[in-house]
């Protein structure tokens, strides 16, 4: 049978449960006592119940907490500190026995054990995936030298469901404020299992500053492990394909940043070329110009490793076995950028042509004819991103509406053993029309100095569009392409044109950011203006 999970009459149900009395009452001067009491409208699970209960300030010790029928009592064996405003929040974890009902709202209320409550707080919002569930971990202030992180905060509050949070019943002081995602609720942030969001500023709350709002939060996972070399092995004379431990920066993969040490002869032998791997992006190849000899003990030296959150190792070295396999595949075309029959932009065009190999000779113009089907000649510069990846980059913008032919003779095309295939690959695109793009401007009304605005795909992060006011505080987005988007700002403080969260240790301020709106909708053909924002 199922009836506890119905109501008379057969109904399924959908009440959620509700606080409907507790002690002491809000806002209650001089409590002497060391218990306070709830009562609920009906029986709710108790372990949702502990895990939604959240007292501020933290207690030094867990709190006892016995239940009779839908009462419950929180007692405090070591009692509260003198002269304290509490602040108990009941969050809507809360669930019902009969059906798992949530609470629809969370219950709040402070009490004093002096003569005055505390009515100062701190408001803003959290942003980030990973953002439900999150805490607020507010330190009273003592110095930058402090590591606050390593004790339990003075003060906490949990975030509403849309990331929204209001720190209450807070003395005065100035106070340093995180967003953490505390996986283990232990109140102590922990960098190899929970998220945090670092402040932009610390928050003064004296005298007659009694609240702040907008203090907001960007979460994210820190890595504060350092990148190592995993593998490197030699697949035949001419490769050596190595693998970290994560990805890392461009500045990592570079040629320059290894060499190969023959301890038996004591010397060091560079490194002719290096690429990123074609599937993952931890890997990549080193290529080799001299041979090696079998009789000889080798190792791999990377000078320094640095990660994309800049942990960095240095003068990490791995032992080498030789291998004497001769190459004797040749380089493939195994990817363009744009593919096949695709459509590209033809302001500001790059076309991307990725091998699997080495090519040796970079001087390889000769083999690359580019024009459109009418047979005129497109004029272009080469470059190459890495030893086996080439970009195409034409004078000037191409044509709109216009279907281009690029040709490739592969047999101009040698690797670092020489090896090369007689073909010719030919990759043909058409540029767009240009009409159905979209934009958004408007003034920018701020006090911070170097405002950086994006516009982003939610769904997509890679997928962003940049931009910077111009002196008469003017901000644009052109060439848009049309869709849903989040558009948000930051003070570029450091000048790197990527925001920064911040860090926790050795501490580091977050740049200040706001989202100014969650979904902007634009339609092809169709620009917004006097999209106006005020950033203060």
């Amino acid at each position: 049978m199922q009836t506890n999970c119905r109501q008379a009459g057969g109904e399924v149900d959908k009440i959620p449960p509700e606080i409907i009395f507790s002690y002491p009452d809000n806002e209650t001067t001089n409590f002497v006592n060391d218990f306070i009491e709830f009562d609920f409208s009906e029986y709710v699970d108790k372990r949702s119940f502990k895990d939604a209960l959240f007292i501020s300030p933290a207690l030094d010790k867990q709190p006892e907490i016995s239940w009779s029928g839908t009462s419950v009592e929180i007692s405090f064996p070591e009692g509260l500190k003198d002269s304290v405003t509490y602040v108990v929040t009941i969050g809507t974890d809360v669930v019902d026995v009969n059906n798992k009902n949530r609470m629809a709202n969370s219950y709040s209320f402070s009490f004093a054990t002096g003569n005055q409550i505390d009515k100062r707080s701190i408001a803003g919002k959290v942003y980030g995936k990973e953002k439900e569930g999150a805490l607020i971990f507010a330190y009273k202030f003592v110095d930058d030298t402090t590591k606050y992180l390593n004790r339990k905060p003075d003060y906490i509050s949990q975030i509403g469901k849309d990331g929204d949070y209001k720190l209450k019943g807070i003395a005065e002081s100035t106070y340093r404020v995180f967003a953490v995602k505390d996986q283990f609720r232990d109140l102590l942030y922990q960098a190899d299992q929970d998220w945090i969001g670092i402040p932009s500023k610390n928050i003064s709350l004296l005298g007659t500053d009694s609240s702040y709002t907008g203090l907001d939060f960007w979460l994210m996972k820190v890595d504060t492990l350092q990148p190592r070399l995993l593998t490197s092995v030699m697949t035949d004379r001419n490769h050596i394909v190595v693998t970290l431990s994560e990805e890392c920066d461009s500045a990592t993969y570079s040629k320059n940043n290894f060499s190969l040490i023959d301890s038996t002869s004591n010397k060091i032998i560079p490194v002719g070329y290096s690429y990123q791997s074609k599937s993952k992006k931890e890997e990549f190849v080193l290529g080799l110009t001299d041979s090696l000899s079998l009789q000889n003990i080798y190792y791999l030296r990377a000078e320094r490793l640095k990660d994309l959150i800049g942990n960095v190792f240095e003068n990490e070295l791995t032992s080498i076995a030789v291998s004497e396999k001769v190459d004797t595949s040749f380089a493939k075309l195994y990817k363009t950028n744009p593919n096949r029959n695709s459509s590209i932009d033809f302001i500001n065009p790059g076309i991307e042509i990725f091998f699997d190999d080495v090519i040796a000779d970079k001087d390889i113009k000769n083999a690359i004819q580019f024009a459109d089907t009418s047979k005129n000649k497109v004029s272009f510069d080469l470059e190459f991103i890495d030893d086996a990846t080439l970009k195409i980059k034409p004078l000037k913008d191409l044509k709109p509406e216009t279907v281009y032919d690029v040709k490739i003779d592969l047999s101009k095309i040698k690797d670092a053993a020489g090896n090369k295939v007689d073909s010719i690959y030919q990759l043909r695109f058409q540029t767009i029309a240009g009409v159905e793009f979209t934009g958004i401007s408007g003034k920018l009304t701020t006090t911070n100095p170097d405002v950086v605005l994006v516009l982003q795909n939610p769904k997509d992060e890679k997928k962003f569009y940049t931009a910077i006011p111009d002196k008469t505080s003017t901000y644009s987005f052109t060439r848009v392409e049309p869709g849903t988007y989040t558009l948000w700002l930051y003070s570029d403080s450091d000048s790197s044109k990527t925001f920064s969260k911040g860090y926790p240790e050795p501490f580091k301020y977050s740049e200040e950011f706001k989202i100014v709106a969650d979904t902007i909708k634009l339609r092809p053909r169709w620009s917004v203006t006097d999209n106006n924002i005020e950033f203060e």
